[in-house]
């Protein structure tokens, strides 16, 4: 058993070694769908959809064509990262004055108000526009028999099903999905969603416009007015995903990559940029200060995220300068040694999100995350369609003047992040998680065990995680969640220091599930997180 300090760490998934290909996603039958289109000649692009697709089947509750999609794409041909921002915009009716009539005070988190287009559908047709090889409706296949025909449910996604039933009281469009014998499966049950595999065979057959100006569109259009939405045609049938720039800063000898806003990739860099200036060698991985300094870091971070993060169509954050090593200079000069600062709380959110990374024969990468908010998103499902919707509207905010507050064909602020790492010009690492707002930790964490303490991808991913602010109410804001691993003693030093601390579970999913590909001398080595239900699978 490897220790840190006097921490230990018990392996419990070897790393995962290829050269052919490699695909780590949140499920074991994706990962398989994934492989399974490398080695019938698809690349990183086409094995990627098919692994979404499997995901949206296999994990209804964290993914789906409900949703939306963010992707950075390495092909080595062209030798540079490429970004696509697949997530929709508010309907052109939406209307913060309406909600503020209404009484409301936020954002509505559930129900059909709360949904923005999803851009899902439209980033896989235009990922495979640019790259793709192999027919999208082969890419389907899987899923749609997945979904039509079974596949044994895992204990996690029972569970949710069962929770979510029993406590938030969701639509009964939902109810007739995921509890159509009146109850939750049971874990490894086989799982049936005929619904979802005629929309997956619809889409197989029409396209993108199957989905954008189609019978799936008709029927959200139908649910929305039936609820009070504010959906029209042209909301769906006006939808494109963009292509765009990363953003990236350099961390010891390595360029890290992030999604930018709309996303909070920035958040990640910014914290980076902080421990950059801290040697590594600096503290051991173990040491309580080693770990009061990145949650300092973190919450200086999303202080900026907090007030720059929104569409760059309505509002262009100012980058170069968040992301300038001066910049970070300043806010490591405001971090206290011996105690924790009083820096605002970030807003709390939950996260169902899933994030898979693909390497093809030919180096091509694919790293991409995707989601529908808070687990099953809205809790809404359009009849015969077997489609949850999200929630990512949710995050709206509801203050006058701040970049991120709704407006009309906007899309809002999102927590979906997915990363590369490359030394000099050659890729590294293609990482990322799910879990809301605690993403940027988890790249902070991760990127640091890698880099300056020398664990390999399983390790890195697997090793004692530490969240704050992470919590849903009725827990108290400001919460330091540490994993029991971490022990009793270093809970307390942090406590001293000043942090609102609470062990939870050895490996809990709070901390997110993580999966990565690190690279190294022409094999891929792969790591999925424990915490959840993920596999790495190469060849």
């Amino acid at each position: 058993m490897a220790r840190f300090g006097n921490i230990p760490l018990e392996r419990h998934r070897p790393v995962v070694m290829g050269c052919r290909g490699m695909v780590a996603s949140a499920h074991g039958l994706a990962s398989l769908a994934g492989v399974d289109v490398l080695r019938k000649g698809g690349n990183a692009v086409d094995a990627a959809i098919a692994v979404n697709a499997v995901l949206n089947v296999t994990q209804p509750g964290a993914c789906g064509i409900g949703g939306d999609l963010f992707a950075l794409v390495y092909m080595a041909k062209e030798r540079k990262v490429r970004f696509l921002n697949g997530s929709g915009r508010s309907p052109a009716r939406a209307s913060l004055e309406q909600l503020v009539e209404e009484g409301h005070t936020r954002m509505p988190q559930r129900g059909i108000r709360s949904v923005t287009v999803p851009g899902c559908v439209d980033a896989w047709f235009t990922l495979h526009e640019a790259y793709g090889t192999l027919p999208v409706s082969e890419l389907l296949r899987p899923a749609i028999d997945l979904a039509r025909d079974g596949f044994p449910i895992s204990h996690l996604m029972a569970r949710a099903i069962r929770e979510t039933a029993r406590e938030l009281k969701p639509h009964r469009s939902w109810l007739l999905v995921y509890c159509p014998e009146g109850r939750a499966p049971e874990p490894g049950e086989r799982f049936r969603q005929p619904d979802l595999a005629k929309s997956l065979e619809t889409i197989a057959r029409g396209g993108r416009d199957a989905f954008y100006a189609g019978p799936i569109a008709e029927a959200i259009l139908r649910l929305s007015n039936e609820l009070g939405g504010w959906f029209d045609e042209e909301d769906f049938a006006s939808h494109r995903s963009e292509w765009g720039e990363p953003i990236a800063t350099q961390f010891r000898e390595y360029t890290i990559y992030e999604t930018p806003p709309n996303t909070q990739g920035m958040a990640a860099l910014i914290a980076l940029n902080i421990l950059d200036g801290w040697a590594p060698d600096r503290w051991e991985w173990s040491d309580p200060e080693r770990h009061h300094h990145m949650v300092e870091a973190k919450r200086l971070a999303y202080v900026e995220r907090d007030a720059h993060v929104a569409d760059p169509a309505f509002y262009r954050a100012p980058l170069e300068r968040l992301l300038a090593k001066e910049h970070a200079a300043g806010l490591r000069a405001m971090i206290r040694p011996d105690r924790a600062g009083d820096f605002p709380a970030s807003s709390v959110c939950g996260g169902g999100t899933t994030y898979f990374a693909v390497a093809d024969v030919d180096g091509n990468l694919v790293s991409c995350v995707q989601s529908l908010y808070k687990g099953f998103g809205a809790l809404v499902v359009p009849p015969g369609t077997g489609i949850s919707l999200h929630n990512r509207g949710g995050y709206f905010s509801f203050e006058p003047g701040h970049p991120n507050v709704l407006a009309p064909r906007k899309r809002p602020f999102h927590t979906l992040i997915a990363s590369m790492a490359f030394k000099g010009y050659e890729p590294v690492l293609v990482f990322g998680t799910m879990g809301g707002d605690g993403q940027p930790q988890t790249h902070l964490q991760v990127f640091s065990n890698i880099i300056d303490h020398g664990m390999d991808i399983q390790q890195a991913i697997e090793a004692p995680r530490w969240a704050h602010d992470v919590s849903e109410p009725p827990a108290p804001s400001g919460e330091l969640l540490l994993e029991a691993r971490f022990g009793g003693a270093f809970e307390e030093a942090l406590r001293r220091l000043g942090h609102r601390t609470r062990l939870v579970d050895g490996l809990d999913s709070k901390m997110g599930h993580a999966q990565g590909i690190w690279i190294s001398g022409g094999t891929y080595m792969g790591g999925a997180d424990p915490r959840g239900d993920g596999y790495a699978l190469g060849w």
